[in-house]
């Protein structure tokens, strides 16, 4: 049975951190627990960045290290000095376990970071068991160590919002405090977009908890958001230069006028999926109490609350006229698990050996998963009725072999393209951009359209390498070239087993730009 979810109104107050009646399922304290935590997480995500290719978005994303800028068309540029950072630290050593590797750190970071906030507020093995549920989610457990935006969007946020609530709780009167508030809050936006709902989340707090508007007549809260624009400023920047590219694009997606039960679905079940069923339900049953009994909710509860629905409520809304990606209301759901942490500590005291229990079972289903999807990966063990959602992550170093053996790379002024900003990355980190690799897409080249002018390549030789048989994007090629003809065709593959076909289009000597600029006709 699982324990009664039901909180009786002393458990929406906050526990006293570290009190000597705390129990908990572990024979060793929280502190040695939280170190074995750690060690155990950031030896499997090496393990797991060496062993698992890049995917699409991590492919795109280390073309910021070779094409650095001030930010990019659509992501700020966090993402890029990790990865510098990474490779450097590998001695220039391009591979996805450098890629990886300062995400991977950074998670450790974020796991230190939530066990921090749980034991500041609910003691510590609240805050062990904040960081461990985190580590045992599909998103945070498994992509939390992948060269995406995420990781630092996680680690930076945590420090926003423990820098928050040191602020707006912890001591009002400082306004050093807020200092550390706009650092951290400059640091998110450096991360990912999704940063701005953390000071809308403390704005809604203010707003609806009596007493803490006289914050708004202290320099604290002006001070941060000073501190957090002028962070901001390398995205303006290259906004600025760029026709504010950045912020249409993303705006675009938030706009619509036509409902659409599908996206609404994603966002809803996404999350679901993402932090795994029991993780999920937890973490909604956790808000809808406090939500139920919000006036009597205080302190670092209701801040965390409004930190939650702001984000949710946005995208949830969103959702309903706009496509929206599984996993961007998962910030809402990061402010959640101290709470869960502190519910957790609890068990763990009134029922050991069940949490026990489910923690070994939850590792071991994020073990049989992450063993299944190596193995899907290296050598496509199962045969899905559907489309492979590992097709992806998978075989573009064999095509980047393939090519070498033909003799298709390196010959002098020849470039390599696709029409697809995903697989152009993808075959640009296969080749470690050994040679240019372009997109040739009219509408939407992503960051392709910023890293080399379309004047450069007339005179060119284009070699264009397709996973589709696409006879009308060939017709449409023929006005950019002297001639296109068909040169190549082999298999990808993975494990040394085939699943695809890939097609290889000689364009020979380019006499006119192509418009591959974002949004072009």
């Amino acid at each position: 049975m699982i324990p009664n979810l039901q909180l009786d109104r002393r458990a929406l107050k906050p526990l006293i951190p570290g009190r000597p009646s705390e129990r908990s399922a572990w024979a060793v304290g929280p502190r040695l627990a939280l170190g074995i935590l750690l060690s155990v997480s950031v030896v499997l995500r090496l393990l797991w960045s060496a062993g698992m290719e890049v995917c699409n978005d991590e492919a795109y994303h280390y073309l910021f290290s070779v094409y650095p800028d001030w930010s990019f068309f659509d992501h700020p540029p966090m993402t890029m000095w990790l990865e510098w950072l990474g490779i450097t630290v590998c001695g220039g050593w391009v591979h996805p376990f450098s890629l990886r590797l300062a995400f991977v750190l950074l998670m450790a970071g974020s796991t230190w970071l939530m066990a921090r906030l749980g034991g500041r507020w609910y003691g510590d093995w609240a805050g062990f068991y904040a960081a461990l549920l985190l580590n045992l989610t599909i998103y945070y457990g498994g992509a939390g160590g992948f060269a995406l935006p995420d990781p630092p969007l996680l680690f930076f946020g945590l420090l926003t919002i423990t820098a928050l609530g040191n602020a707006m709780i912890g001591d009002p009167q400082r306004t050093l405090l807020w200092v550390w508030v706009g650092l951290a809050f400059a640091a998110t936006l450096l991360s990912k977009y999704h940063a701005i709902f953390l000071p809308m989340g403390a704005a809604l707090y203010i707003a609806l908890t009596p007493g803490t508007r006289h914050l708004l007549l202290r320099p604290g809260p002006y001070v941060a958001l000073a501190i957090g624009s002028l962070g901001f400023a390398p995205v303006l920047i290259w906004n600025a230069q760029n026709e504010w590219l950045s912020f249409v694009f993303q705006g675009s997606r938030a706009v619509g006028m036509e409902f659409r039960i599908v996206g609404l679905l994603s966002t809803l079940l996404g999350p679901v999926v993402y932090l795994f069923p029991w993780t999920w339900l937890l973490l909604v049953c956790l808000l809808f109490q406090r939500l139920r009994h919000f006036r009597s909710v205080a302190g670092i509860d209701r801040l965390l609350v409004c930190l939650a629905v702001v984000p949710m409520a946005f995208f949830l809304a969103v959702s309903c006229v706009r496509p929206m990606l599984p996993h961007w209301s998962l910030l809402g759901f990061v402010a959640l698990f101290p709470l869960a942490g502190a519910k957790c500590a609890g068990w763990s005291t009134t029922n050991p050996a069940w949490v026990r229990r489910c923690v070994a079972g939850i590792v071991a289903t994020i073990l049989v998963i992450a063993g299944l999807t190596l193995a899907q990966a290296h050598f496509g063990v199962v045969n899905f009725p559907f489309k492979d959602p590992l097709t992806e992550a998978s075989g573009w170093g064999s095509v980047a072999v393939e090519l070498k053996a033909r003799g298709l790379i390196g010959a002098p002024k020849t470039f390599l393209f696709t029409d697809r900003w995903y697989e152009s990355g993808q075959l640009a980190f296969a080749v470690r951009n050994e040679v240019p690799v372009l997109c040739y897409n009219s509408g939407d080249a992503h960051g392709f359209a910023h890293w080399s002018n379309a004047d450069d390549w007339i005179g060119w030789d284009g070699l264009l390498i397709t996973t589709r048989d696409c006879p009308v994007e060939i017709d449409s090629l023929s006005g950019y070239f002297e001639k296109v003809e068909f040169v190549a065709e082999f298999p990808m593959s993975r494990g040394g087993t085939p699943f695809r076909n890939v097609r290889v289009w000689r364009c020979t000597r380019q006499v006119r730009p192509f418009p591959f600029r974002y949004g072009a006709n």
